[in-house]
């Protein structure tokens, strides 16, 4: 693969609360997935960063997940239908939808945050849930996601088109998803292993488990998380990498998918 998108899960700061460094993120990744207000974010951070991703020319995509900012939308939060999730994915979409175009952006891409995410890839209901809550709002709007689940699934069914998404930061389990975050080295702070992860990824589109099995998939979109404390140096190292081996590293929006 000749060209990759960098991505990151950005505008997670709120109130008075700041978490990462977006504006060094956003010098070097292509595309910017930013939190909608539920598990974090705000409008002002999301207006702010809607403006910056313009300004650099960064793809915009939305990042809903549950309605837990205490828990950063990381814990499984139960009771609510699938029904109801797709109005909050509605809403919180939509939100992101507004903000950009009142600053002459436009939202490309839809990513789902955490215990959402995680949940709906083995929720048949859930992913069919999230993918009318898209073609309700743009049907052109993509679907960022890990592979081989039953939200690829449901998108491909939908015809919603997926870019298929790597984790540089983070170890997989055999089932093909991220090690929960409480396992040991679950998440990755060293940017030369985490850079070196990245450029096997692309090479071999595929991705390497804890126990060393790849699991292939077409590799999209890279994504770096924003509240990594070493996420900015991660970045920066995955894409000098791929760049020094003739990778181009450019916008979702401009991979053809």
């Amino acid at each position: 693969m000749n060209s990759v998108d960098l991505n990151s899960d950005l505008g997670e700061s709120f109130g008075a609360y700041r978490i990462g460094d977006d504006t060094a993120m956003l010098d070097l990744v292509t595309s910017a997935n930013v939190a909608c207000g539920f598990h974090a974010g705000d409008p002002i951070v999301m207006h702010q960063t809607a403006t910056d991703a313009l300004k650099k020319g960064i793809d915009l995509g939305a990042h809903p997940g549950f309605n837990d900012v205490w828990g950063f939308g990381r814990r499984k939060i139960f009771g609510d239908s699938a029904a109801d999730i797709e109005k909050m994915l509605i809403y919180q979409i939509a939100a992101l939808q507004g903000i950009a175009q009142a600053v002459g952006h436009r939202v490309t891409h839809v990513k789902v945050h955490g215990a959402l995410a995680t949940i709906a890839f083995e929720d048949r209901d859930l992913s069919e849930a999230l993918i009318r809550a898209m073609r309700a709002l743009d049907r052109e709007l993509v679907l960022v996601s890990t592979p081989h689940n039953e939200t690829e699934r449901a998108a491909r069914r939908g015809n919603i088109r997926v870019a298929c998404e790597v984790f540089a930061d983070r170890l997989y389990g055999d089932n093909g998803l991220t090690l929960p975050r409480n396992e040991p080295g679950a998440v990755i702070h060293d940017p030369a292993l985490a850079a070196a992860r990245a450029m096997r990824m692309v090479e071999e589109q595929a991705v390497e488990t804890v126990s060393g099995k790849k699991i292939a998939m077409p590799v999209h979109t890279i994504c770096v998380h924003g509240d990594n404390p070493q996420g900015v140096a991660i970045a920066r190292a995955v894409r000098q990498t791929l760049e020094d081996v003739g990778v181009t590293i450019r916008p979702l929006s401009q991979l053809g998918i």
